[in-house]
């Protein structure tokens, strides 16, 4: 007969509430990404094992997907180191992230939706206040925005797998064509 302490397994990983704090995608690079590029069979398996390597837990507040607020599931969210000089976007893992967290770490998106009517003041309001909370609570707080150099748009560059994908928007026009001149 199994023990009760067999039946309540301690995690094998804990929160990273610091993953509030990726920084946003530089514009040169929007929709140049590795589920793109590497296709939704890559991307399945890579969103499986994240959801498998935190036990359905969001990455960044620990909450079990059923008891998430917003939306009862995980969602995979991409991790990057930005090199801005350079203007190079390197992929470091891609992990398994609550509906709300997810939404927090992509505040740009959520303003753009509300703004457009897709979700309303509330709804904003309420994925702020947790990712402020989650952030409050781990003792961290966002940085300020970077102010360092900056490469030229038509140098950026993700870098996956040894090779070099440019811009989808070849200009800052073309982009502003797409996006409007909003903060994304």
């Amino acid at each position: 007969m199994p023990k009760l302490s067999d039946k309540l397994k301690v995690p094998k990983w804990k929160p990273r509430p610091e993953l509030l704090l990726c920084p946003h995608i530089p514009r040169p690079l929007h929709e140049v990404n590795p589920r793109t590029i590497l296709g939704p069979k890559w991307w399945n398996e890579q969103r499986k094992a994240a959801y498998a390597k935190t036990d359905f837990h969001c990455a960044a507040c620990g909450v079990w997907k059923a008891a998430a607020r917003g939306k009862q599931w995980l969602e995979a969210h991409e991790l990057y180191r930005i090199d801005y000089a350079r203007g190079r976007m390197y992929l470091e893992e891609v992990v398994a992230l609550c509906h709300y967290c997810h939404s927090f770490i992509h505040s740009g998106r959520l303003q753009a939706m509300m703004e457009k009517g897709e979700i309303n003041q509330s709804q904003f309001v309420a994925v702020i206040q947790h990712g402020n909370r989650v952030l409050t609570e781990a003792g961290l707080k966002k940085p300020e925005p970077y102010t360092g150099k900056v490469a030229p748009w038509g140098k950026w560059r993700l870098v996956l797998n040894r090779k070099h994908y440019g811009p989808k928007y070849k200009t800052p026009e073309e982009w502003i064509e797409n996006f409007g001149d909003g903060d994304a």
